[in-house]
């Protein structure tokens, strides 16, 4: 059975150190969640996700609704025994993919406001659910939040979340309102068709909607702590800036009921992380540090970059060539214990794969060694300590 447990709070903000109990195991929180979107942590075995200190990854209901289907994975025995991971997992309701049907992602919504793009396959959105094309084969789709929830039970995640209408940065206040109006009444479809039809071993999450609009998120907040959610996922548009998105998490975190368990969903950068924390969130996910990685992009301790602005080490630059130190000196991962940041840009411009798989065991590794710190120093109740470490050149 689900549970959250908060074992110390913080006298100088809102930062908690907890446990989430789930049929599948612990997790120490703060904690950050890892995506396996497609059933798969690109690049990596489950062998060595587990190695990196990983505690949890997720899966992402939309595309695994269109392959290789819930249902397949439910006769697999759900995705823990389909994956070969029997740690807690953690599926979203596939929410955000209608967003970005329709919007082409986050930043492309901001910086491009409402152009359209013809590749887009979202057909409309309805009080019903969400319509759109597969971009497998074309098939148009109905995703209702009955629906998601059904994958999600086939699916068999220890954590599920609600369906939801993510409203876009550039609309005006009223459509605003109605996405987070609607997606109230989808968290309560869920909700019923869940408690109505599983088995109790799921924990579902309402998702706070609200745009950056305080009166909107204080509303969907006010919804979801009336309800018998186990916790709570803040998502939505958070803002076109980092001052404004860390403003709206802020707000809307002091409005949800302080003994639940919440998310922040899609942010993994590291002083994002360290802001979070200080709000009272308990779990992070993102794409980036994986999907960095294939890039040539390794996350490091500021004090180890070249200089500059640089928010992450290149290892595609030529300044790199003859460079042979590890990745990172004080990582403990396999890449860093094996091998030069020299051979790895090799490897890059040789286009080898193997390239991107020990950058991502490194970001894998430096992201779970990043909460680990943070989670020691909250037992001090000196976060700004993992701060200075982290993010001090």
């Amino acid at each position: 059975m689900f549970r959250f447990e908060i074992l110390a709070r913080s006298r100088k903000s809102d930062a908690r150190l907890g446990r989430i109990y789930t049929p599948h195991g612990t997790v120490e929180t703060p904690a950050f969640i890892f995506c396996g979107t497609k059933a798969s942590v690109k690049g990596m075995t489950i062998a060595q996700v587990e190695e990196a200190g990983t505690q949890i990854i997720l899966s992402n209901t939309y595309h695994l609704m269109l392959q290789p289907g819930g249902e397949l994975v439910k006769s697999a025995g759900g995705l823990h025994k389909f994956t070969g991971w029997n740690k807690p997992m953690f599926t979203d309701s596939g929410g955000f993919q209608v967003f970005s049907l329709g919007y082409g992602g986050v930043g492309n919504e901001i910086k491009n406001a409402q152009q359209t793009k013809t590749n887009r396959t979202l057909q409309r959105i309805t009080e019903d659910g969400a319509e759109f094309k597969s971009y497998i084969d074309g098939k148009p789709i109905l995703l209702t939040p009955e629906r998601s929830i059904e994958i999600q039970m086939a699916l068999g995640a220890d954590i599920i979340v609600c369906f939801d209408e993510c409203a876009p940065y550039h609309v005006d206040k009223l459509y605003t309102t109605n996405a987070m109006e609607r997606s109230k009444r989808w968290a309560k479809r869920c909700l019923d068709t869940l408690q109505a039809h599983g088995d109790e071993k799921q924990a579902l999450l309402a998702v706070i909607q609200g745009g950056v609009f305080k009166e909107l998120r204080e509303e969907s907040a006010k919804f979801a702590n009336r309800h018998e959610f186990d916790g709570f996922a803040i998502g939505g548009s958070l803002g076109k800036s980092k001052e404004e998105m860390y403003q709206t998490v802020e707000l809307t975190s002091k409005m949800l009921d302080k003994n639940r368990y919440v998310h922040l969903l899609g942010i993994g950068g590291i002083e994002d992380i360290f802001n979070g924390v200080k709000y009272g969130i308990d779990t992070f996910d993102c794409v980036a540090p994986t999907r960095i990685a294939r890039h040539g992009a390794a996350i490091v301790k500021k004090k180890y970059l070249y200089g500059g602005n640089q928010k992450y080490l290149n290892l595609h630059k030529t300044s790199v060539e003859r460079d042979f130190a590890p990745i990172s000196p004080d990582c403990d991962c396999y890449a860093c214990q094996n091998v030069t940041r020299a051979y790895v840009h090799h490897l890059l411009k040789a286009r080898e794969s193997l390239g991107g798989n020990l950058i991502t065991i490194h970001n894998m590794r430096t992201m779970n060694r990043l909460m680990e710190d943070i989670r020691t120093h909250l037992e001090h109740d000196n976060l700004e300590a993992a701060f200075v470490e982290w993010c001090a050149a």
